[in-house]
Parts: C-alpha cells; sequence; structure tokens
C-alpha cells in the first residue's frame, strides 16, 4: 500500500488527520506507534528524527510528510476525494487554514499543557501556566461560538480541514474547560462533530486506549464507560 500512517489512537493530533483519511476513504496503512518498543520507535524515527507523530509516508513518491495540516493538504491535492477539505478559492482557503491553525494553537495546545501537567508528580504542576491555559480555551470557545453564526461548519456550509482540526480539539478540550451554557452553537456544532461518521470512526479505534488518558473519567458517557 502506498500511504503509510504513523501514529497512536489516543493522539488528539493523529485524529486530526485520520478523519481527513476516512472522509475520503483513503487507503492507507495505519501503523501505531509504540515509543517504548525500539523498533517500532526506530521505525518512526528513521524517517523523521523529530519523532513526532502523526506521520505520513509515501511510498509511491518516496515522500515523508509530517505536521498535520501539510498531510491533509498534501492528501487533498495528491490523493483527492469527493470531499475536498481544502476549497481551490484563495480566500475560503485562507479562511480553512486560519481556523485550522486556530484550533491546533488555541485549543490544542492549551489542552496539551493542562494534561502534560497533570501527568507531573505530584505538587509540581505550574498553575500559573494551568490558569493561562484555562483562559486561553475560554476565550477560544467565545470566538468559535462567533465564528458559527448559522454555519453548520466552522467556515462555512461545507466540512474542511478546519473541522478536522475542531474534533479531536474540541472532544478533549471540553474535558478540562466545558463549555459554558450560554454557548448553543458552539455545543451543537461540537454534536455534530461527534456525528461525523469519520470522527466517530478514529474515536471508536481510540476506544480500548481511553483508560490511559488522565481525564478519563470526564470522557462522554460511552467512552468513558469503555475505559474503565
Amino acid at each position: 500500500m502506498s500511504l503509510v500512517f504513523y501514529g497512536h489512537p489516543l493522539a488528539s493530533f493523529c485524529h486530526k488527520v485520520l478523519i481527513a483519511l476516512y472522509e475520503n476513504a483513503t487507503p492507507f496503512e495505519n501503523r501505531i506507534v509504540d515509543l517504548s518498543d525500539e523498533t517500532s520507535r526506530a521505525d518512526l524515527f528513521r524517517f523523521w528524527p523529530v519523532g513526532k507523530m502523526p506521520l505520513l509516508r509515501d511510498e509511491a513518491r518516496d515522500s515523508t510528510i509530517p505536521e498535520t495540516s501539510i498531510i491533509i493538504e498534501y492528501l487533498d491535492h495528491y490523493y483527492p476525494g469527493p470531499v475536498r477539505l481544502l476549497p481551490l478559492e484563495i480566500d475560503r482557503a485562507l479562511q480553512v487554514r486560519l481556523w485550522d491553525r486556530f484550533f491546533d494553537h488555541y485549543v490544542q495546545v492549551p489542552m496539551q499543557t493542562l494534561v502534560s501537567n497533570r501527568l507531573r508528580p505530584e505538587g509540581t504542576a505550574d498553575e500559573i501556566e494551568m490558569t493561562a491555559s484555562r483562559t486561553t480555551l475560554a476565550t477560544a470557545y467565545a470566538m468559535i461560538e462567533k465564528q458559527l453564526g448559522e454555519s453548520p461548519w466552522i467556515t462555512g456550509e461545507a466540512f474542511t480541514m478546519a473541522d478536522c482540526a475542531a474534533a479531536p480539539a474540541l472532544f478533549y478540550a471540553e474535558t478540562l474547560v466545558p463549555f459554558c451554557q450560554d454557548q448553543p452553537k458552539l455545543r451543537a456544532y461540537y454534536s455534530r462533530l461527534l456525528a461525523r461518521p469519520s470522527f466517530a470512526r478514529a474515536l471508536e479505534e481510540a476506544r480500548p486506549y481511553f483508560k490511559f488518558y488522565p481525564y478519563h473519567e470526564k470522557l462522554p458517557a460511552r467512552f468513558r464507560d469503555a475505559a474503565v
């Protein structure tokens, strides 16, 4: 198989790319990386010494593609399907890229900061850093609520790369800083993301691993129950 995807079912950034792959039923080999296993680790590092996941390897083109947004744009160009995840028209494409980066920087990053602090030894969490991350998430939620307007997806009527970024970011972030009652559009958007078959598939594949998420008790019930 030409495409090999290196990732882990629990990783939110890996979910982002899996959604894109599943949206267009793109054939690929899903190679789960176990960083504690030397062979598995070496298989990833030989292509990308930084060691970050996800990573896409295209054997047919002898290409190694890192970074989630670059991977999705690569797929959209070289392996297009019925769902175009990046519009051809430049102004719309820029909007998609903007909100893609928004979810990565202002939802994913503070979410991961909160999780990493939870994993620190007792008494060593950075409370200032955690407070700043919670504030960033609250601000991001308010901006998403405003951006949605009457649209079903974050940049309009079409599901795009930005929604691929939004789904896993919001899935984990909501367990840390819940949505406010006065954010009905955000709540409805999140429900649509959960119901999207591509994201539902990624979450189902992650189900056996959710028990390792440090806030698994705050996951939606159907995933929390499976994680215990």
